[in-house]
């Protein structure tokens, strides 16, 4: 029996590589307009890590998280998300002492051991971005305006942004006092889970999904109601800053984000396109994390996109993406070509052509569909005939239109870019 992969991992096949690095380099493109630079941090984390950061009693890490001992008898833990994985390098690297702001940008697999259901595997993938140093709403405003330069760029549809205020870690706490005095009163018509997060950490009921829970939740209290005034004018000069920029946005004071570490400004992308679980990318304010894990007071915003829905969401858009670059087609016809077309694919490839062969080497008929089927561009007939005159055959696979050049790498490029 052939061994099968691991359930909720997905091999990503021919061509769909394309279409995630087609992704990958737009947001590789416009976090580096905004001045961002990529991080790259192990796959695997002491498990302590997550659960100081994201939050005991939160599902990641009370249900999800892949964790095992290694050899040496540590806890270690895949990865669930990648801001902890960040910060802790920040700090292991001492990063905060070289400059005063950091602009961060990651990409790669996360692991969340949970019920797979559309756009939601067991291995998925994120882009985020983290912004240190700065307490500003104007921080805020632009990982948000990131985030919609991507989109935009990609064409999503339906985009809307969604906004709050979870206010200070003293005004987050009186409202969490407020909110566990109404589910109390509540306890009888709840489900078991927000029973039992009532006492462990209430706020997260708020993410409950359980029909016969939503009355109850959509009567509770709002945060925003709790927050203090300086989260106040926060909140307000970042709403001011999108204005600014072009960006609508609503406040649902009910979102609250599944991470304990968030205070102040958080907020979701969504689109219409992915039906009820639409949430796109996500983020917020953070400014306590670095010092809870153990570095100096760092005011921090950042946040995350889920690759695998965002392709779910764009579809047919872009499964049809091309190889990058000019695609060319040798035709290797004779033996007597062999030493040419080897100095010629190599030239070739060095100044950024695509080239691909038929290594089998049937005939030129065969040869010629095989051309087709890649999508060439261009076709190179190479025989003995052509060795012997020290030209080629260059045919442009668009128009049919078919010249002789020469055997030098040069003039086939000066051809094709003519």
């Amino acid at each position: 029996m052939a061994i099968q992969g691991v359930k909720g991992m997905q091999d990503i096949l021919p061509p769909e590589g394309r279409v995630w690095r087609a992704v990958e380099q737009a947001a590789a493109e416009i976090f580096e307009a905004f001045g961002y630079d990529e991080i790259r941090t192990p796959i695997l984390e002491h498990t302590d890590l997550f659960a100081r950061s994201i939050g005991g009693e939160t599902d990641i890490v009370s249900k999800e998280m892949y964790t095992f001992e290694d050899k040496g008898g540590r806890s270690v833990t895949m990865r669930p998300e990648g801001t902890a994985a960040v910060v802790r390098s920040f700090l292991d690297h001492k990063l905060y002492g070289r400059q005063n702001v950091h602009r961060l940008f990651y990409m790669g697999p996360m692991f969340r051991y949970e019920r797979m259901q559309k756009g939601r595997l067991r291995q998925f993938h994120q882009i985020g971005g983290e912004l240190y140093g700065l307490a500003s709403p104007l921080a805020d405003a632009e990982i948000v305006a990131l985030q919609h330069a991507f989109f935009k760029r990609l064409g999503v549809p339906g985009l809307a942004l969604e906004i709050n205020n979870l206010g200070s870690v003293e005004s987050r706490g009186r409202y969490a006092a407020a909110l566990q005095a109404h589910l109390r009163a509540h306890a009888d018509v709840l489900c078991a889970d927000c029973v039992r997060r009532t006492d462990t950490n209430p706020l997260r009921a708020l993410d409950c999904k359980v029909p016969a829970c939503q009355p109850v939740l959509g009567g509770a209290p709002s945060i925003i109601d709790f927050a203090d005034a300086e989260s106040e004018r926060h909140f307000a000069t970042f709403r001011e800053r999108l204005d600014a920029l072009g960006i609508a946005h609503e406040v649902n004071a009910q979102m609250v984000r599944g991470l304990d570490y968030y205070t102040g400004v958080v907020f979701e992308f969504t689109s219409t396109g992915l039906g009820a679980k639409n949430t796109l990318s996500a983020g917020g304010r953070y400014d306590n994390l670095v010092t809870e894990l153990g570095g100096p007071a760092t005011p921090a915003v950042g946040f995350a996109c889920g690759v695998e829905r965002l392709l779910l969401l764009l579809g047919e858009m872009v499964h049809d993406i091309p190889p990058r670059g000019t695609r060319l087609f040798l035709a290797v016809l004779s033996p007597a070509a062999e030493k040419v077309a080897a100095r010629l694919s190599g030239a070739l490839r060095e100044a950024g052509i695509r080239v691909e062969e038929d290594l089998g080497r049937a005939g030129l008929k065969s040869q010629m569909k095989a051309a087709n089927r890649v999508g060439a561009d261009w076709v190179v007939l190479l025989g003995e005939d052509e060795v012997a005159r020290g030209e080629a055959g260059l045919k442009n696979m668009t128009t049919g239109e078919q010249v002789a050049v020469g055997l030098e790498a040069e003039a086939m490029l000066a051809r094709i870019r003519s």
